[in-house]
């Protein structure tokens, strides 16, 4: 038999072509994902509009400011940046160190007392153990406003107002709860075989802890650090109330009182110095937008 050459070879049969209504189909579902995403596009722009118009406004002049909406201004003003940074009584850099400072101490404090409660309630066998988880669970549900008063009124008898003591040493006795319940339900996903294997070799509860638990919650961690760096970074209310001394506020009282101080004449100031108080935020958040994904979908929170 003489083999066949390449020309002489079957061709494959055309794949079929889709019905009609399978192309209608196709059609409509191209339409409708372009509709969804003009709508999300133009309900971002309007979420992100007072951004935008926030940073165009720190380069304008004052009196440009509320007279062109535009995002593109038609002249420009540098100085407001100098200008904002000593128009306090202190240079706006020890704002941001104080911030800095009371940020880490909490940031430390919920990753160290958070971290160490959720296993307890997670991994650990003690009586009461879901009593004081369900009592724990209940703080979430206690308005702030109701402990402010009774807080302060402690905190001023150990005088530890004008410090930073009140917005840091709260944080090393798991007092936020949120977090507690977001380790728990991460450490809860492990497997139990991790603890009877470490048990096994002769580790403690501490050994498990450290060694083999927090190397594997890097997720909920960063989820928990994310948090807690935002939400104290624009804390306003607590650093209100505990730091009245102008050498120990913070950024977002010293924009308060930057207002007070100006009588609201300098905004284009105002606003430059919002940019800069707010580029830590947006640091954060883009260096651990992975992590903070990730960490909410691995703790039941969906």
């Amino acid at each position: 038999m003489t083999p066949l050459k390449a020309e002489d070879a079957p061709s494959p049969a055309p794949a079929p072509s889709p019905s009609p209504a399978a192309q209608r189909r196709r059609r409509t579902a191209r339409v409708r994902a372009c509709l969804r995403h003009i709508v999300l596009i133009a309900f971002g722009l309007v979420m992100v509009y007072p951004l935008l118009w926030m940073i165009a406004s720190s380069v304008k002049p004052d009196a440009l400011i509320f007279r062109e909406p535009s995002l593109l201004p038609t002249e420009t003003d540098f100085g407001h940046y100098a200008d904002g940074w000593n128009a306090l009584s202190h240079p706006f850099g020890v704002y941001l160190l104080n911030s800095a400072i009371v940020v880490l101490g909490a940031l430390l404090g919920n990753l160290v007392s958070c971290s160490m409660a959720a296993y307890a309630f997670a991994r650990l066998k003690f009586r009461g153990r879901a009593f004081f988880f369900g009592m724990m669970l209940l703080t979430l549900m206690v308005p702030i406003y109701v402990l402010i008063i009774p807080q302060y009124v402690m905190f001023s008898e150990i005088e530890w107002v004008n410090t930073f003591l009140p917005l840091i040493v709260p944080k090393f006795l798991a007092t936020d709860a949120f977090f507690i319940f977001l380790m728990v339900q991460f450490f809860r996903g492990l497997p139990t075989e991790l603890d009877e294997a470490a048990k096994i070799d002769g580790a403690g509860y501490w050994r498990i802890y450290f060694r083999i638990l927090l190397p594997i919650s890097l997720p909920a961690l960063a989820t928990t650090a994310i948090f807690t760096f935002i939400w104290t970074w624009n804390d306003f209310l607590s650093q209100l109330i505990y730091l009245t001394k102008p050498e120990l506020q913070t950024a977002p009282v010293a924009l308060r009182n930057y207002v007070d101080a100006t009588s609201g004449a300098s905004w284009g100031s105002l606003f430059a110095m919002s940019v800069i108080t707010l580029i830590p935020v947006f640091i954060v958040f883009l260096v651990g937008q992975r992590y903070l994904v990730k960490g909410i979908a691995t703790t039941g929170m969906k």
